[in-house]
């Protein structure tokens, strides 16, 4: 660069002449730029009229944005090549090409905003550009306000990302990413992998021991995806007859067979513009799988739906058992991430225990505590259930002391536990001033504990009816769904059996 002082309110062409520029202007009072006064965002101007592309350029610059120019596509692709922009305003009709193929193009273009300017304005090319991804549509001469409004949005909407992105940082830090927590090692490399596919379109495969959080992985990557406005949908493959598994993913007409009354819509429907999750996929029928690959009809209702699937089995090996077909698997396993056991996450264990007697004592208005010699019991555990046998021996531990969580509730390193069966006469603690339905739900749950999880046993141990039982099971396992899930364990409630997740 020239040492010659720059022209106010003049950008200095740099790089010999190629068309990128430092644009050195008095930028508006509300403009963000860093701490060093340097602007803290970048625009690519990209249009073959030079003077037009200049007078934008300085416009953008007016806006607080550190700005470059290309005058073609080929010239765009170069520079977005070498580095990121936070804003493009792209010009439709260039002389090598549309526009628009930089939008299209994924790998340049992802994370930024692009804004469309065209001096041949149609309702089409505006319709197309929006549904490409941009964030704005103008037109020639520019509504200058109207720019104006468009950059402030950006520069607010860029620092709120940042401003969530640090605080996600520091969650991770504390062990909190998204749904799930944990600060190991194997956890956070967990983290990377769904912080990196979280943000794409790709399908997921989850694999990993039963109780190991697979679902709230799934969540996590929804909740950090463009699918989050939309619905998440957990079906268990394993829970579903094979006679109704078409119906109950693809749906059906009314008429179409003996007793379909109604048309009734699948899941894959109910999930539209959201992500299907599909747990324990390879129980899926094998005769099922091939439908599932090829999916038709004279009446095709169109769906936009991202799948995610999870198994606690080894896919690979359910491929040469016969269990899972090869172009299925293939098809599902466009990025795998393997979910690790309880036992090789080390400190989490503590942290984890922690975690879910704070969600206990806020929910029943408690303020139980750990002893040290029952943490270290739980370190000693292997955890073979993982996480899910970790929040059903805290919920059990804290529904049987008074106010300390003592050695002796826990499992003991062989696995046996020695308060699986509570001795005759061990009461229940209800806080006075709480409601009946609250009484119920925790005799219930305290009795199934006390029942070993024999439902049969623990309905007559009740006076109730089974189908009681399951039913008040159902609305509490439905209450934790709309309420907050513990971090780190399946969706349904404490001490209740996860059975199918069905529909949210």
């Amino acid at each position: 660069m020239s040492g010659a002082p720059m022209t106010p309110g003049r950008p200095e062409r740099t790089n010999g002449g190629t068309g990128d520029y430092a644009v050195a202007v008095a930028a508006d009072p509300a403009t963000t730029v860093k701490a060093n006064g340097a602007p803290r965002f970048s625009a690519l101007v990209v249009d073959d009229e030079v003077n037009f592309r200049e007078s934008l350029s300085l416009h953008v610059a007016r806006g607080g944005y550190e700005t470059h120019e290309a005058a073609s596509v080929a010239e765009a692709r170069e520079r977005l090549a070498t580095r990121h922009f936070d804003v493009i305003l792209l010009d439709l009709g260039l002389p090598d090409g549309d526009g628009i193929e930089l939008l299209r193009d994924e790998r340049l273009a992802a994370g930024s905003e692009f804004i469309v300017i065209t001096g041949r304005a149609s309702v089409d090319s505006a319709v197309q550009a929006l549904r490409e991804g941009a964030l704005d549509y103008l037109t020639k001469p520019i509504d200058l306000p109207r720019l104006k409004a468009i950059l402030a949005t950006v520069s607010r909407t860029r620092e709120f990302k940042a401003e969530v992105r640090d605080l996600r940082d520091e969650l991770r830090q504390l062990g909190r990413f998204g749904r799930l927590v944990g600060r190991a090692p194997a956890m956070q490399s967990v983290y990377d992998l769904l912080a990196r596919v979280a943000p794409t379109e790709a399908g997921v495969l989850l694999t990993g021991e039963s109780g190991t959080g697979k679902e709230l992985a799934a969540e996590t990557i929804h909740l950090r995806s463009r699918r989050r406005p939309g619905p998440f949908l957990g079906v268990n493959c394993g829970a579903i007859a094979k006679s109704l598994f078409e119906g109950e993913l693809f749906g059906h007409e009314k008429g179409s067979f003996t007793g379909a009354d109604n048309r009734r819509r699948g899941y894959f429907e109910e999930a539209h513009g959201g992500t299907l999750f599909l747990d324990e996929v390879i129980e899926m029928p094998l005769e099922f799988q091939a439908k599932f690959l090829r999916v038709g009809g004279a009446d095709v209702v169109p769906v936009d739906v991202r799948v995610i699937a999870a198994t606690n089995r080894d896919p690979a090996e359910a491929v040469r058992t016969g269990l899972l077909r090869e172009d299925l698997y293939y098809r599902l396993n466009v990025f795998p991430v393997h979910m690790p056991p309880l036992r090789e996450r080390g400190e989490d264990i503590e942290l984890l225990a922690h975690h879910f007697l704070e969600g206990i004592n806020a929910r029943e208005g408690t303020e139980k505590r750990w002893a040290a010699a029952a943490l270290a019991r739980l370190r000693a555990h292997r955890w073979p259930g993982n996480v899910r046998e970790l929040k059903n021996v805290v919920e059990r531990a804290a529904i049987l002391a008074d106010t300390t969580l003592g050695s002796e509730l826990i499992p003991e390193v062989g696995g046996r536990a020695a308060a699986v069966t509570p001795p005759a006469g061990t009461s229940l603690h209800i806080r006075v001033g709480s409601t009946l339905e609250d009484a119920e739900r925790r005799l219930i749950l305290a009795t199934l504990q006390s029942c070993g999880g024999d439902k049969k046993r623990a309905a007559e141990t009740l006076g109730i009816g089974l189908k009681t039982l399951y039913n008040r099971l159902s609305v509490y396992r439905a209450a934790e769904r709309l309420g907050s899930p513990a971090a780190g364990s399946p969706s349904p409630g404490p001490a209740l059996d996860p059975g199918t997740t069905g529909r949210l």
